[in-house]
């Protein structure tokens, strides 16, 4: 009988490989598990673990479907949080939670494509617009295309402001979601009972090789997402 993690890494890839399209439904529980053999608790977990990753959307009723990421029509410019919030006049501040060189979880090994035994720089910082827990960053650097890294300790700079700084990047695809926060969210930002966030979940390369994968999670009260279309046939 496969197991949870076997089959939570082929559903990874029939997303990954687009047999599973953006924004598609995909075959319901029951008929996964009559697939893979195994009862439909072992396909639910592992397809919990994708929607908890950002892959799946998963609602009562009317099915899961993979997550429509964004197009390339619009265009989504990577801010530097520290501009973004005085740009609007709020007085800036970050705090470095931590910062350690660990081996990589299943689900960002696959977002950087480093094997099981790689380790990665691990930095979860905070930022805060006057006074106020703006964005939880949670960030991996894959040390392999960004070595620097590891003589750089974030006290005072935050890894946004410098990767963009100090290492270009090709490509960037994005994740945007509503969710409820984990407990480590809500600790962090010191949110109302109750109040969702907004996440994105951003990866980076440079040429064919990651640079970071984060997760960053805003207060839902307090975010605003402006994209701007280019080259639009249709409004």
């Amino acid at each position: 009988m496969r197991s949870y993690k076997d089959i939570h890494n082929i559903l990874l890839e029939r997303i990954k490989s687009g047999e599973w399209p953006q924004g598609g439904l995909i075959p319901a529980e029951a008929d996964l598990a009559l697939e893979f053999g195994c009862t439909r608790v072992t396909v639910n977990r592992a397809m919990q673990a994708l929607a908890d990753g950002g892959l799946l959307e998963r609602r009562r009723k009317a099915g899961t479907r993979v997550i429509q990421r964004l197009t390339r029509n619009a265009h989504f410019q990577i801010p530097i949080v520290r501009h973004e919030i005085e740009k609007r006049g709020g007085n800036y501040k970050y705090l470095l939670i931590g910062r350690e060189e660990v081996t990589v979880p299943q689900k960002v090994q696959a977002e950087l494509a480093i094997g099981p035994d790689e380790s990665a720089l691990h930095i979860l910082s905070l930022h805060f617009a006057d006074g106020k827990p703006y964005q939880l960053e949670d960030r991996w650097i894959a040390l392999g295309t960004v070595p620097l890294a590891r003589e750089e300790s974030f006290d005072a700079i935050s890894p946004n402001e410098w990767l963009l700084q100090q290492v270009p990047y090709t490509n960037a695809e994005h994740v945007f979601r509503a969710a409820q926060p984990t407990p480590e969210d809500d600790d962090h930002l010191k949110l109302a009972p109750g109040e969702p966030v907004f996440i994105i979940e951003r990866t980076t390369w440079l040429s064919d090789k990651a640079v970071t994968h984060v997760r960053l999670v805003h207060p839902g009260h307090s975010f605003q997402l402006v994209t701007r279309d280019q080259n639009a046939a249709t409004l």
